[in-house]
């Protein structure tokens, strides 16, 4: 148990953060399934548009501690090379 006021602020704090961070987490993930279900229904206008907003969010949450900015750049390139995949004509 934090005794000393600075203690109990840092504990106030952490909540908050974590928090925080729970709810950009989650915001990624969701519309990480917004982007992935616009591929897989081969919706392209969608998926652009939603590989936009996930771009964006990615980049500014990276600038926070919520996600490492590699961890950013990384999801981003995953998610660019699927939409590229989509745009490329099938090979076979």
């Amino acid at each position: 148990m934090p005794n000393t006021e600075s203690a109990k602020k840092r504990v106030r704090q952490g909540i908050e953060r974590s928090a925080r961070n729970r709810w950009r987490r989650t915001k990624v993930k969701d519309e990480t399934k917004v982007f992935l279900k616009a591929v897989h229904d081969g919706d392209k206008a969608a998926a652009e548009k939603s590989l936009r907003a996930l771009s964006g969010m990615l980049d500014r949450f990276s600038l926070t501690s919520t996600m490492h900015r590699n961890t950013a750049a990384r999801r981003k390139s995953r998610l660019a090379r699927r939409m590229n995949a989509m745009s490329a004509p099938a090979k076979g």
